[in-house]
C-alpha cells in the first residue's frame, strides 16, 4: 500500500467518529422524536420530558466531536493505521449506540404514555446503552493518546 493511501485511511479515521456518531444520533433522535410526537396526541401534559428523552441520542455526536478533535493533531504517517482503526471502530460504536438508544427512548416514551409512573424506570435501558457509548469514547481517547501524533509528534 502506498503512503498516500495510508495517509488517507488515517484521515478517514480522524473524522469517522464525528460522521458515524452523527448518523447514530440522527437515527436515534428520529426514532425518539417520532414516538414523542405520537405520544403527545394521547397525553394531556408532560410534553417536555417526552421531547427531552427523544433528544438523548444526540450525545453520540458530541462524543464523536471530542474524539475527532483529540486525534486531529499533528499527523504522522506511522500513526495512520491506528487512527483508522480507533476512529472507525469508535465511530461504529457511536453509530449503533445512538441508533439503539433511540429505540430504547421510543419504547420509554410509549410506556410512559400508557403508564406515566414508570417514566424513570423506562428510561434506564437508554441510559445503559449510553454507557456503552461512553466506554467507546473513553477507550478511543486513551488509545488515541498513545499514538505518535497525539504524543507530541514523537
Amino acid at each position: 500500500m502506498d503512503e498516500s493511501m495510508i495517509e488517507m485511511m488515517g484521515r478517514v479515521g480522524v473524522y469517522a467518529p464525528l460522521f458515524l456518531g452523527a448518523i447514530g444520533s440522527i437515527l436515534g433522535c428520529a426514532a425518539g422524536g417520532q414516538a414523542a410526537c405520537g405520544a403527545m396526541l394521547d397525553v394531556e401534559g408532560g410534553y417536555g420530558r417526552l421531547i427531552g428523552v427523544s433528544a438523548l441520542p444526540s450525545s453520540q455526536t458530541i462524543y464523536g466531536i471530542v474524539v475527532m478533535l483529540s486525534m486531529n493533531g499533528s499527523f504522522q504517517i506511522q500513526a495512520a493505521p491506528g487512527m483508522f482503526a480507533i476512529g472507525v471502530l469508535c465511530g461504529l460504536a457511536l453509530l449503533f449506540s445512538g441508533w439503539f438508544q433511540g429505540k430504547c427512548c421510543a419504547s420509554a416514551i410509549h410506556a410512559t404514555k400508557s403508564k406515566p409512573e414508570v417514566f424513570g424506570l423506562s428510561v434506564a435501558p437508554a441510559a445503559i446503552v449510553e454507557g456503552f457509548a461512553v466506554f467507546a469514547f473513553v477507550f478511543a481517547l486513551i488509545l488515541a493518546g498513545g499514538l505518535p501524533a497525539a504524543a507530541g509528534g514523537s
